[in-house]
Formats: structure tokens, C-alpha cells, sequence
């Protein structure tokens, strides 16, 4: 429906721009105009579409295997609940048409800050760094739930952080640069009395962060839900052997963002004003139902 309403528009673009040619003593002007008007490239650079209805084209990058975020199906198309949430944006932009590419990590920032891409989704958190690269809109798309992976002998006493924190606070260690590190640091300030034994830690594995747990050198490990569920819960999981060992218990969820190159706040504006709306009609959280089995934004604490 909506490339129909797209066609139907730059038809009558076509109908406008022919007579407008035939009325003015300008053609060559006119027609150049309309050419190189054309023929621009995105550049990293969105302008918020004119009054006569014009569609712009925007590249959309989204990493290709993190599954339900962002992800690559088994008919090779752009899929995840990231990537639904902005193809439900672009129903709602008809001044806009997104095109969805598929690509690493580094490829996706990198794109972004150089205007290979205008917008890109990986399930970013949002950090000092990414802020100086990148436009953060008003409204995060989705979130990812943080949480403690313990020994489940320990289950009747470690029921959440603050229970944790009472325990032992014997964490395993995070390397500074992490996210999650600051995470644990704002728990730890308003906590004083009882705060969370932070360590620095130097690169280990995940299985290094299970085995640490299980052996009692740590008694709880931060880790992502999605993480626990992928490694540990799931029947194939690389370390479902630790399923009856170990228990999971979620603490908050932190926001993901799409990150928007540096020439483009009106297009990050009108994202935001289409994920407003999407917000308020519930699909949102139907797509979070659909990808998560839950409504994932229940863990985000303001």
C-alpha cells in the first residue's frame, strides 16, 4: 500500500514538473534542476522532504545475527524487533523510503559516522562516546535486560541485586570500558551501605565467567538475559550443561538506540514523532511480544 501511495505521488510530481516546464521560459533550467535533484547522493544527509510530496530514500544499516534484535531470516530478509519497529516507522513517513542493508558491527558505526548509512541499528546502549559521533533521538527503540547469572543452590537467597548485594556483592569482575561497568557503578552510589564488590577486570571468556561462578571464586556474574538464555537456557546452547546449575534474575533493562549520522536531526525528528505514535497504538509492544515473548520495556527504570 504504501509504494502505491509512493507511485501515486511522484506521478502527479511528474505532472506538475511537465507543466510547470511548458508554462516557463526556463526549460534547460528546470530540467536540470530536476536532474541533479535526482541524482543527489544520501551522503549521510536527509532533507526533510518538500511540499509537493517528494520521497527520499534512506539507508538503513542493521547487524546481521543478533537475534530477535537484528537479524537476517531463512528468506534473507532484514528481521528482528529493531528492524520491524523502523520498517513500522517507515509505514508512517511517506516522504521517506528505507532501504535495509545488512552488515557488521564495525561497518554499521563506522557507515554512519561517515554518511554510508543515515541510520543504523545493533542494539546500542548509549554511551559519551557514541554521543559525540552520533544523533541520539528523543525515544529509544527497544531495550536490553541486565541482570545476575548465580549459582542456583544459592536461589532462596539471591532473589535480586539488592538480595545479591547482601549476600556477598562477589562479582565477577568488568572491564571499565564496558557498559555494564557503569551500570553497576550507579548502583553502587546510591548503595553505599551495601554496595556491590566492583572489580576491573582484564578480557576473559564468557565460559571463563560461568566456570569462575560455579567453582564459588565469584558468586554472580552480569549478564545479559538475552545472553543466558542463548548460552545457558536454550537446549542448544554452548553452555546448556550449566542449566540445572545455574538461575538468571533480571535487574533492570537498559535502552537501545538507533544511531543517526550527525547531518540528520530532521529525519531523527520525524523518527521520533512516528515512534510516538507507534507507541501510543501498542504496536510496539505487540512487535516486543512477538520477538521477546514479553514486554521488554517493563524493565527500563527512569
Amino acid at each position: 500500500m504504501k509504494t502505491v501511495k509512493k507511485m501515486m505521488m511522484l506521478t502527479i510530481i511528474s505532472v506538475i514538473a511537465i507543466s510547470v516546464t511548458a508554462c516557463s521560459g526556463n526549460n534547460n533550467n528546470t530540467a536540470d534542476k530536476s536532474v541533479n535533484a535526482a541524482a543527489a547522493p544520501v551522503s549521510g544527509t536527509v532533507e526533510k522532504a518538500s511540499a509537493s510530496g517528494e520521497v527520499t530514500k534512506v539507508r538503513v544499516a542493521h547487524t546481521q545475527t543478533y537475534v530477535p534484535y537484528d537479524f537476517v531470516n531463512e528468506k534473507g530478509e532484514s528481521d528482528g524487533f529493531e528492524v520491524q519497529v523502523l520498517k513500522a516507522v517507515d509505514e508512517l513517513l511517506p516522504e521517506y523510503e528505507f532501504e535495509f542493508v545488512p552488515t557488521s558491527d564495525d561497518d554499521l558505526l563506522i557507515g554512519i559516522e561517515s554518511g554510508k548509512f543515515n541510520v543504523g541499528v545493533k542494539g546500542a546502549w548509549r554511551t559519551e562516546e557514541r554521543e559525540k559521533k552520533f544523533i541520539f533521538p528523543k525515544n529509544h527503540v527497544a531495550a536490553s535486560v541486565i541482570g545476575l547469572t548465580f549459582r542456583t543452590e544459592n536461589a532462596d537467597k539471591i532473589t535480586d541485586i539488592d538480595s545479591f548485594a547482601k549476600f556477598s556483592g562477589k562479582l565477577v569482575p568488568i572491564a571499565p570500558q564496558n557498559a555494564q561497568w557503569a551500570v553497576v557503578e550507579d548502583y553502587n552510589k546510591t548503595h553505599a551501605d551495601k554496595p556491590i564488590n566492583l572489580v576491573a577486570s582484564e578480557a576473559f571468556t564468557i565460559s571463563d565467567a560461568y566456570t569462575w561462578v560455579l567453582e564459588g571464586r565469584y558468586d554472580a556474574f552480569f549478564d545479559i538475559k538475552l545472553s543466558f538464555q542463548n548460552s545457558v537456557a536454550a537446549d542448544d546452547g554452548a553452555y546448556h550443561k550449566f542449566a540445572d546449575k545455574l538461575s538468571y534474575v533480571p535487574y533492570k533493562g537498559i535502552p537501545t538506540w538507533p544511531l543517526f549520522n550527525k547531518n540528520d536531526q530532521a529525519f531523527a525528528d520525524a523518527y521520533d514523532g512516528a515512534v510516538e505514535q507507534l507507541t501510543d497504538n501498542g504496536k510496539i509492544k505487540e512487535l516486543s511480544q512477538t520477538y521477546f515473548g514479553e514486554d521488554i520495556f517493563q524493565y527500563i527504570k527512569e
